[in-house]
């Protein structure tokens, strides 16, 4: 049985954008090229309300977690599909310098 391949992406608003202009960006349009996007299961965004003590790196505002069938499928997908989205979401909205991500397998139960 293949395992869930999970990235987690955690994110940092430019200075001066404000959290209701990139939550409209999300619903508008990174919401709908995911949607678009055949190697993503399941996608969704969270606005983080707390950091626990001793986590280093940050400070991140938002969280992603998008589930895909296969990581190198996904990342060559999302370079052609994705392509523009990404160039407005990093142009407007997210500090790329902040911005990391981890990749994960699920436990299955």
């Amino acid at each position: 049985m293949k395992m869930a391949v999970v990235r987690f992406v955690f994110a940092a608003l430019k200075a001066g954008v404000s959290g209701p202009d990139y939550e409209r960006f999300e619903r508008e349009v990174d919401y709908i090229v995911a949607s678009k996007l055949k190697t993503i299961i399941s996608y969704s965004t969270h606005r983080i309300t707390e950091i626990g003590p001793g986590i280093s790196g940050g400070p991140w505002d938002y969280v992603e977690r998008i589930e895909v069938t296969d990581r190198a499928a996904y990342q060559a997908e999302l370079a052609v599909v994705g392509k523009e989205m990404l160039k407005e979401l990093y142009e407007k909205y997210l500090d790329r310098s902040m911005t990391v991500s981890v990749w994960s397998e699920q436990i299955e139960p």
